[in-house]
């Protein structure tokens, strides 16, 4: 079952599982900007990433003296969420904390997802309440969505760029297997287009630290049809296709975390990019798709 929200340019897709995006489609020219899934190259549209970004050494972490298992990007993308507002263009989905979930992530949270389409653009805000009346949470949070690339039957996935606004240099965090490889971070020449090719996936994902506000699009000189993904004041984006693959789709994914570093202590508390809420506190951040 899949939930519609639309306006007069865009009809959109989410199913209350993992409250995942399903589809972005045009409705003046029929054209899906969001990936489709197929098992053959990865079965996800776009799945959230909560309480943790990418994956765990061991699949497990410590917390106060205590093991839990948890795999990568966390359970979100996987539970059933709540339909709790549903407007013409808009609608917010809910997730909270229960005594299964405190098997893996011993935390009360309540985690809100929220849809909204404005003109030719999909709002993807999400908002984190540390429901608990005395501890700290520690958590990450991303996005993951796929794009169709080519847009067009017209089109090639070679005949597509990234391009990167602002136009500057950005340090690359190069990956180690599944793990953050922070000790040979690079500075990558984000301050120019960078031509889509499978090669560029050959080690995995294009991971970024990033500053203020961003936009990462995926456009092409021989068709006006683009996707342009903006995020403020998130620390890091990942570029993923499948390596060694020709899958038809790159992601773009905001992250508020990152996996492991090589050298991770396994502690919650002292993971790169967590995120902390003190007793009732709530985070929120949103990013946002524009489609051409």
């Amino acid at each position: 079952m899949t939930v519609s929200i639309k306006n007069e340019h865009l009809t959109v897709e989410v199913a209350p599982k993992g409250a995942e995006l399903q589809s972005i489609r045009s409705n003046e020219t029929g054209i899906e900007y969001l990936w489709q899934g197929d098992k053959e190259y990865w079965n996800r549209k776009s799945p959230v990433l909560f309480p943790i970004v990418g994956r765990l050494k061991d699949d497990s972490y410590i917390y106060k003296g205590h093991s839990y298992s948890m795999t990568q990007h966390g359970f979100a993308r996987d539970s059933i969420f709540e339909i709790t507002e549903h407007e013409k263009h808009k609608v917010a989905f809910q997730l909270h904390s229960t005594e299964e979930s405190k098997e893996m992530y011993p935390f009360n949270f309540l985690l809100t997802i929220t849809y909204e389409i404005i003109e030719n653009t999909v709002q993807v805000q999400y908002s984190v309440k540390n429901t608990d009346n005395k501890e700290t949470m520690y958590f990450s949070i991303g996005g993951h969505p796929g794009f169709n690339v080519p847009l067009t039957t017209d089109t090639k996935f070679e005949d597509y760029y990234l391009n990167f606004l602002p136009r500057r240099s950005r340090r690359q965090i190069p990956l180690s297997g599944p793990f953050a490889d922070i000790l040979h971070t690079t500075l990558a020449q984000t301050n120019t287009t960078l031509r889509l090719d499978r090669e560029l996936f050959n080690k995995d994902a294009l991971v970024f630290e990033v500053k203020n506000s961003n936009t990462f699009g995926i456009l092409s000189d021989k068709t006006p049809h683009s996707v342009e993904v903006t995020f403020e004041d998130y620390p890091y984006v990942g570029v993923w296709s499948v390596p060694g693959k020709d899958a038809p789709f790159v992601c773009i994914e905001p992250w508020h975390g990152i996996a492991d570093t090589v050298d991770a202590s396994g502690k919650l508390e002292e993971k790169l990019g967590i995120q902390t809420l003190t007793a009732q506190e709530t985070f929120q951040t949103k990013y946002s798709i524009q489609v051409n």
